[in-house]
């Protein structure tokens, strides 16, 4: 991320707004079209080429990490592209973690179709309280960024892990409500960051991508809480 490194200049009045309407347009944008393509995976019978009668198939791996890698080099090479082209690999992630969803979803209407509903207006509301608080605290959360980002580490490790050995029902719930935590405050550590970084940036084609990179994040958190929600709905 950007660094501070003087006393910026001072911004327009509606030079943040604009820049915050960019970033969470891009962000719900791409929310949109993930719950889009999962439903339509799984409205057209795309299930199948995801969940064979011995579990996952190789197409499931290959997207889940797929995207992952996608992730990680969009983040990496974000002020080295032009914004458009950003906002085009932001909206290509989007459609690979639809698909990666779809047998959490699909799974989540056969036990019990409210569930996804719930899950998405609790992650909704944590995602905006959180979202709101990280932009309007004065208490300086860069502190949380190492811790956050082992937190992260961890459940993907643990992720990793239960696509290989079945973890057991407490475990899974623990794991859940760390994953919920984890993103709800890489939420607010977020938006504190993106706000100031945005007070430094003096270039407009940095902003736009940072806006890019802030829409990406913002996304991630979003969904993780999403699927870590319904995956506490759904225990048994």
């Amino acid at each position: 991320m950007v660094t501070r490194k003087s006393v910026p200049a001072p911004q327009p009045i509606g030079g943040i707004d604009l820049y915050l309407k960019k970033i969470f347009t891009l962000m719900f944008g791409a929310v949109g079209v993930t719950a889009i393509t999962a439903f339509i995976t799984i409205y057209l019978g795309g299930i199948q080429l995801l969940v064979g009668p011995g579990g996952m198939t190789p197409l499931f791996y290959i997207l889940v990490f797929g995207g992952l890698a996608l992730s990680i080099w969009a983040q990496v090479r974000a002020f080295s592209m032009r914004p458009a082209v950003a906002a085009i690999l932001l909206f290509v992630y989007a459609v690979t973690i639809g698909l990666a969803l779809t047998p959490i979803i699909w799974g989540g209407l056969a036990v019990n179709p409210a569930s996804i509903v719930w899950a998405f207006v609790i992650s909704a509301a944590m995602f905006a309280f959180m979202a709101a608080f990280g932009y309007k605290t004065a208490k300086d959360l860069s502190f949380l960024g190492i811790f956050l980002m082992m937190g992260m580490i961890g459940l993907i490790l643990v992720g990793v892990v239960s696509m290989i050995w079945t973890l057991g029902g407490t475990f899974s719930t623990i794991v859940c409500a760390i994953g919920v935590l984890v993103f709800a405050l890489f939420t607010a550590y977020d938006m504190q960051t993106l706000k100031r970084s945005y007070e430094v940036l003096g270039d407009d084609t940095q902003k736009d991508q940072l806006a890019v990179l802030g829409a990406l994040h913002l996304y991630i958190s979003f969904i993780a809480m999403f699927q870590y929600v319904l995956g506490l709905l759904n225990r048994d």
